[in-house]
């Protein structure tokens, strides 16, 4: 009776396997599909030594330079780009004070935006700055978007005299964190 046994219970379960429940696959859900995802990069970076702003015998009050910043060539990064984030950090071991304008400039060198940070002299302590989060969303991310070229004029205060010996430096770190939608 056992052998018999077994075998109707064999027979139970592989009926149910017939019976199993199932439905219609929705192909079309593909369609509703929807990414976003989050990337954080290194943005810019510089370290200027103090001897740097000595030139041919006088101080160098301003500095300036353009760097070519191609993120938004690519037609898929411009179209899917739905907010950006920057964070800068300044660090000054200099006995001058600074200001640092950070210019996004467009392929006709017209500026679109400026961001502006001011930096202490250096007293001796740590002099790191962590300046607010800069948050890039419709408009301002529309001309964030035209950006071609990122300028740095750096413009020192008065202060103690600099020459060829001077030490210190003044170091710029900074990141985005970019907000992807891709439909």
């Amino acid at each position: 009776m056992s052998a018999n046994f077994l075998n109707r219970i064999k027979i139970l379960v592989f009926a149910c396997l017939f019976f199993s429940c199932s439905s219609d696959l929705d192909f079309d859900q593909v369609n509703d599909l929807k990414l976003e995802p989050v990337f954080v990069a290194n943005l810019a970076y510089f370290n200027v030594p103090a001897n740097q702003f000595y030139d041919n015998g006088a101080e160098q009050q301003i500095a300036f330079d353009v760097q070519d910043f191609d993120a938004f060539k690519k037609k898929f990064f411009r179209d899917n780009l739905v907010k950006a984030e920057m964070d800068f950090e300044i660090e000054n071991t200099i006995s001058r004070a600074f200001t640092l304008n950070l210019l996004l400039l467009n392929d006709n060198d017209e500026i679109l935006q400026t961001l502006t940070f001011e930096v202490p002299a250096y007293s001796g302590s740590s002099n790191v700055i962590k300046y607010p989060t800069e948050v890039f969303e419709n408009q301002r991310l529309a001309l964030l978007k035209q950006t071609t070229k990122v300028g740095f004029f750096v413009r020192m205060a008065s202060g103690p005299p600099i020459n060829a010996n001077s030490s210190g430096n003044l170091k710029l770190r900074s990141s985005a964190t970019v907000y992807m939608e891709i439909e």
